[in-house]
């Protein structure tokens, strides 16, 4: 090495090596492959590049670094707007600062191209950004009139020429305003450009901020999140109601009204595509945004309302061999679809799995991973159908179960949407058999002195999902059902809250407070009871097969996706039967994994490629035609099961009395 030559050493890559004394900072780092971020292109107007010089001496890479060691401020990093932008006050600009002696460099989190940020859930893990859209700043010569050339050439030749970015394509619709917006920037513009490719927008002067909008389209809800590109964190998340309800509750009545309407596709799609639009433009509006900041969609749904959104007649899908038209992923211009964000924005579809099984659930087992571990993972995303996944690195196995809505309150005599006034937690008194509970929108339970005047603006509504889970789980623990599912005629003699409902009996979980005429009783009927079991034997059944196929006869975690799985309680799950036995440790709610997919395909493109290869390893079960579907599903009508006794749950939980009150084949025989 030349005594001019001086050693530089990168953290946290540890890159190093020797450059001659006055290398440009920014340049050495790229020079090396340096995760060091830039829009400008080293004009020191993003202040992006920001690095620290570490004091010290690293006998590692026999260094002895100091701050002298760098060239002087210049005129720019003393500016007032630079210095209001740092992230500590002794950060550099790497693109303003040349090495004049040996230095180690520390490269901040907010610095990195590539950066990480937490996600924060059950298991804290890392999302690496690595966006697929990129902001470049260039200036652009003047035009000259003895060198005929559109502004557009100057354009490509500027991104050649100074970021190195060749045989750019572009779409004609930039060619109209194209002249405007370099005057309005004085020639100097930002160009938004899709994986180093294609150019998406241009806007004038220095723009340093683009986001993207991760986006579930669910059968009954939809749910989105607005994230900043750059920095990956979420600003804002929205809901609304899928408006395709007014076309059937259940996907399959779905598929019969596009097969019954000649019109019924176009007036499906017309439907979702405005209904997103509405939610985009409640997230533009909570973060005083334009539509133009917005760049790109990443988007997960189940295969139905996937070949709706894309304009798809999903009439396969409504019988053997539910044939899709398209399982790959979908990348595509926001026009195509009517979504209205900026013109030259990307839609990002990731792909389906199969039948039944869409690209909501590529979206939970891109967010959970399961084939990175050993352990044999099962993944259930409850809702009108239900979803699952089991296996681990060596393989993965998917199916679904028709559940059925009941689960989110649907053919439930006081279900209701999980909104405010709806019953969600319960708990009944094993003594008095007397019920308590909350409600969403207050803190207090139901027998606490606060809880009247605290729900008196809204009152107590119905029983949403996850309420109805926990009554009957605990209406079983407590002796009022039994493992059949019926309900105890004979309490009704010593428990008022057991009531005789025709021929069947009937629990009263809430009377009313009396404090308004009309007030609901909130009962849980025979049927309701019927109606959970149901949805969860066919839930249950599907992972019985799955197991089957896997050759495991117990799982080592599990994880419940969904809005409903999001607020269910596991123990009260598992003490219905609705998921194996399993350390109830190893099992947890894990929110909207699907929408996180999505969010993780957004801000990482890398991701798309990893979920891409992997849905095309997973083995499908089609529970129809399954041979033992019935016989599990039998088996599963009980509580928790008939056959399987879930011996670690009743470590627990004290299991109950047994107790036989087959009241249907009481009834059989009086007929007969």
């Amino acid at each position: 090495m030349s005594k001019d030559e001086i050693k530089l050493a990168f953290n946290p890559s540890g890159q190093r090596g020797n450059f001659p004394r006055g290398t440009l900072l920014l340049d050495a780092a790229r020079s090396l492959g340096v995760d060091i971020d830039s829009v400008c292109g080293g004009r020191g107007i993003c202040c992006k590049c920001q690095i620290k010089c570490v004091e010290g001496t690293f006998l590692k890479h026999q260094i002895k670094s100091s701050h002298s060691h760098l060239s002087d401020r210049s005129d720019i990093e003393k500016s007032g707007k630079t210095l209001s932008k740092l992230y500590e006050s002794d950060n550099r600009l790497s693109c303003q600062t040349r090495i004049m002696d040996d230095c180690v460099i520390d490269v901040p989190k907010q610095s990195q191209v590539h950066k990480q940020i937490i996600r924060k859930d059950v298991d804290k893990r890392v999302i690496k950004i690595n966006r697929a859209i990129r902001l470049y700043y260039v200036e652009i010569d003047t035009p000259d009139i003895d060198i005929p050339k559109g502004d557009i050439t100057y354009l490509l030749e500027a991104l050649e020429g100074q970021w190195k970015l060749e045989a750019l394509t572009y779409n004609f619709r930039l060619i109209p305003t194209l002249q405007k917006i370099l005057k309005q920037g004085d020639r100097k513009v930002t160009v938004a450009i899709f994986s180093g490719t294609e150019i998406l927008h241009v806007w004038p002067g220095y723009h340093d901020s683009i986001y993207g909008v991760s986006l579930d389209v669910g059968s009954t809800t939809l749910a989105a999140c607005l994230s900043d590109l750059s920095s990956g964190k979420v600003l804002a998340s929205a809901n609304t109601m899928n408006p395709q309800i007014s076309f059937g509750e259940d996907l399959m009545s779905r598929v019969s009204y596009a097969m019954m309407n000649p019109d019924g596709v176009h007036e499906m799609t017309s439907s979702i595509r405005s209904a997103i639009n509405i939610l985009l433009e409640d997230l533009i509006k909570q973060n005083s945004l334009t539509k133009e900041d917005i760049v790109e969609i990443s988007i997960v749904a189940n295969p139905v309302m996937h070949h709706i959104l894309l304009g798809i007649d999903p009439s396969e899908l409504g019988g053997a061999p539910f044939s899709l038209a398209i399982d790959s992923s979908v990348t595509s211009s926001a026009q195509d679809f009517g979504i209205d964000i900026n013109l030259g924005g990307k839609i990002y579809v990731l792909p389906c799995i199969a039948g039944h099984v869409g690209a909501d659930t590529a979206g939970v087992i891109l967010s959970e991973k399961p084939f990175e571990s050993s352990d044999i993972t099962l993944l259930v995303d409850v809702g009108t159908n239900a979803e699952v996944v089991l296996g681990n690195c060596d393989r993965l196995l998917a199916c679904s179960s028709p559940t059925g809505p009941a689960f989110e309150g649907a053919q439930i005599s006081c279900g209701q949407r999980a909104t405010s006034g709806a019953i969600e937690r319960v708990k009944i008194n094993p003594e008095s058999l007397q019920a308590s509970f909350k409600v969403i929108g207050s803190e207090y339970w139901s027998d606490q002195e606060e809880f009247a005047a605290d729900v008196a603006s809204f009152g107590v509504n119905g029983i949403c999902g996850s309420g109805i889970i926990e009554v009957i789980a605990e209406m079983y623990l407590t002796g009022i059902i039994s493992s059949d599912g019926v309900i105890d005629g004979s309490l009704s003699q010593t428990c008022s809250s057991v009531i005789q409902d025709g021929r069947t009996f009937s629990y009263v979980l809430f009377e009313g407070m009396g404090q308004s005429e009309g007030e609901r009783r909130i009962v849980i009927t025979q049927n309701d009871v019927r109606q959970i079991q149901l949805a969860k034997a066919a839930l249950y059944a599907g992972i019985k097969l799955l197991m089957d196929e896997m050759q495991v006869y117990q799982v080592d975690r599990i994880k419940l996706a969904g809005a409903f799985g999001s607020h269910i309680s596991v123990k009260h799950a598992m003490i219905l039967g609705l998921i194996p036995d399993c350390d109830l440790s190893n099992v947890f709610s894990i929110g909207n994994a699907a929408e996180t997919g999505a969010r993780i395909a957004l801000l990482n493109k890398s991701e798309r490629q990893t979920i891409e290869n992997t849905v095309k390893t997973i083995e499908k079960l089609e529970t129809a035609t399954a041979e033992n579907f019935q016989r599990y599903f039998v088996d599963a009508m009980a509580f928790p099961n008939k056959v399987d006794q879930f011996p670690m749950l009743f470590e627990r939980v004290k299991r109950p009395p047994e107790k036989q009150l087959n009241q249907f084949r009481r009834e059989r025989r009086r007929r007969a």
